[in-house]
């Protein structure tokens, strides 16, 4: 019997019961051949003709079984830790999500959801500070709701206010009816001052028969004095987001002091998940009310305006009860690690507000640029596309993976170099790079694809995302997602942008300054070999730096064996493969992959490295 999810043919007309009674009856495939006049004294329906349509297809019966059968023997070059599955790059999976439009992925992989939904485990990355003490096993969670108030009476929300301004310290967040926050509007705010205590303040809850609220001006205006209140602390979750929502109406959220998604981040950069359910469920070992339960899913969700007000209000108090609580598990470890604090104090909080008004300033594209880059690519791939199929000697769809294999696999004969999981020949960037070498339809078809995807990911797309608000192109920095410690971008991912091809340069000078302003470009010089050369305290690392020579030249020299004057470019830009991709854990076939050297090569390279 055959199984379609894993693309095993089968033979036709033989399901889970005939196999039974054939395996039960006579035995296994070579025995039914064998012995195919017993097949039709077995008991079971269409005994008599199974002996035909088994020999008739003989052929796909021993494919099913080979493919059927796990291979035990095949020799590796990886060893098991390398077969691991390792912390993705989340900044490639984010830009490839985007393309493909693969929302919940996308909010998965924002969350950290992804690495840990996948198995995945950290490859040779920022570590767990050694001095952290691990968590503790929190206790189940005592979270009660007994104590949330919903606020519609404007003298409540004053009463409150005085309460806010005594507290030490307090819990802030928004609801709103948008995650793009430049645009979205705010229907309610929460507030905790304890454990225990929050409230809701709904502003703009328009479903049917919605009760009577404080309007949004009033309730803001009431509150500005204190969201603006440098000495007024406030803890949230996310901050950067509920800061631009406060700038949509004029205030200029102040007294950041600590934000849970950086408290854990900065604790642990590796840990995966940063957002609130998961720390709540890690630290408080309190499962929170999703938004899912309460808004629904799909086309069908509803915006938070639209949701009740008793439910609405314990899900928002919640959020900042929960992320009041959060602090003050996580704070108390945070302190006692001089290192992890300082980066939190010193850059991660402070890049809180820089990142907000770099998002919110927005960047200025030229539309009519990409506009007319657009026209030419189209071009372009016309030629590519008419080339392709003079090569093939037939027309094809060169988006189409399933006529690509039959063109390049059956047609023109190139032996296949990896199959997919399903058993089909791959037609990947990484295979169709090597067969490129020695054929020519490969590097058309390499070439089609790159273009198309600047086509649509950006020429088409970015004119499409300027805000009718602004005028600008609004990105989303991520300061908690990847495990290095570098800034992400998503919505559009603007570190993306090719530049070593004339294609992404020109989509690159579609990013201008507005009249009597310049783009200024800087950069760190090579700053993290400047860092390993600090710690490592390597000789020619820091001889290399000190007389100000091109380091990776100098890499290149010592590795290749070659004079300093000797060194060709791509050699250069070999070395400064090696030198980059070390540093963040890069295996040697990792690196034979990236200069496309044998493996042994690349394990030389690394041993003179090292």
């Amino acid at each position: 019997m055959g199984d379609s999810s894993d693309n095993i043919p089968g033979v036709p007309g033989v399901g889970e019961k005939t196999a039974q009674a054939l395996l039960q009856g006579l035995g296994g495939l070579d025995t039914l051949y064998a012995n195919p006049d017993k097949i039709a004294e077995l008991s079971f329906r269409g005994a008599k003709t199974m002996a035909a349509k088994l020999e008739q297809s003989k052929e796909l019966a021993y494919l099913s079984y080979k493919l059927a059968t796990i291979k035990t023997d095949v020799e590796l070059e990886l060893g098991c830790e390398q077969l691991e599955v390792q912390q993705p790059a989340a900044e490639e999976l984010l830009a490839h999500f985007k393309q493909y439009e693969f929302k919940r992925w996308i909010t998965d992989v924002e969350a950290g959801k992804w690495m840990q939904a996948k198995g995945a485990k950290p490859a040779a990355q920022p570590q767990k500070t050694a001095e952290i003490e691990a968590e503790p096993e929190a206790p189940a969670s005592q979270l009660s709701y007994d104590n949330y108030v919903t606020i519609l009476d404007e003298n409540v929300l004053i009463e409150w206010i005085e309460r806010l301004k005594k507290a030490p310290l307090f819990a802030f967040d928004t609801e709103t009816d948008s995650l793009d926050n430049v645009s979205a509007n705010l229907v309610g705010l929460s507030f905790a001052t304890e454990p225990g205590v929050a409230c809701y303040i709904p502003v703009a809850h328009d479903y049917l028969d919605a009760p009577e609220q404080i309007s949004r001006e009033r309730a803001l205006e009431l509150l500005k004095p204190l969201l603006e209140d440098e000495k007024a602390l406030k803890v949230g979750q996310n901050l950067k987001y509920d800061r631009g929502i406060m700038q949509n109406y004029g205030i200029e959220l102040r007294g950041i002091a600590f934000d849970t998604m950086l408290e854990s981040y900065t604790l642990d950069s590796v840990a995966g998940r940063h957002d609130m359910d998961s720390l709540a469920d890690r630290w408080l070992k309190h499962q929170t009310i999703s938004f899912e339960e309460i808004a629904g899913k799909g086309k069908k969700q509803l915006t938070f305006n639209q949701i009740d007000l008793e439910t609405a209000g314990r899900y928002a108090a919640e959020d900042a009860d929960v992320t009041l609580q959060l602090h003050l598990k996580m704070w108390p470890k945070l302190e006692k690690v001089a290192g992890p604090l300082n980066i939190f104090k010193n850059v991660e909080m402070p890049l809180v507000t820089v990142i907000s008004r770099i998002e919110r300033n927005g960047v200025k594209i030229d539309p009519a640029i990409l506009h007319a880059h657009s026209g030419e690519l189209t071009k372009r791939l016309a030629e590519l596309e008419l080339k392709a199929h003079e090569i093939a000697g037939e027309e094809f769809n060169l988006s189409s993976t399933k006529q690509l294999q039959t063109i390049l696999f059956e047609k023109q004969g190139i032996k296949p170099l990896k199959k997919t999981p399903g058993g089909a020949p791959s037609t990947s960037e990484e295979v169709l790079e090597e067969l490129a070498l020695d054929y020519p339809l490969p590097k058309v078809i390499l070439e089609y694809r790159g273009l198309a995807k600047l086509k649509s990911t950006y020429t088409d797309k970015l004119p499409l995302m300027i805000s009718p608000i602004t005028g600008r192109v609004h990105t989303s920095y991520h300061q908690a997602v990847t495990a290095t410690g570098r800034l992400s971008s998503t919505d559009p991912n603007l570190q993306n942008i090719p530049v070593r091809n004339d294609e992404g340069r020109r989509i690159r000078q579609a990013f201008i300054a507005p009249e009597d302003y310049v783009i200024l470009s800087a950069d760190y010089s090579q700053i993290e070999l400047r860092i390993m050369a600090h710690l490592s305290r390597d000789k020619g690392l820091l001889s290399a730096f000190a007389e100000g020579k091109d380091i990776h030249r100098a890499t290149a020299a010592e590795v290749f064996g070659l004079p300093l004057e000797s060194v060709t470019g791509e050699q250069r830009r070999s070395a400064k493969a090696i030198n980059f991709g070390l540093i963040y854990g890069m295996s040697a076939f990792g690196l034979s992959r990236q200069l496309n050297i044998p493996r042994k090569e690349s394990q030389k390279y690394m041993d003179l490295y090292f």
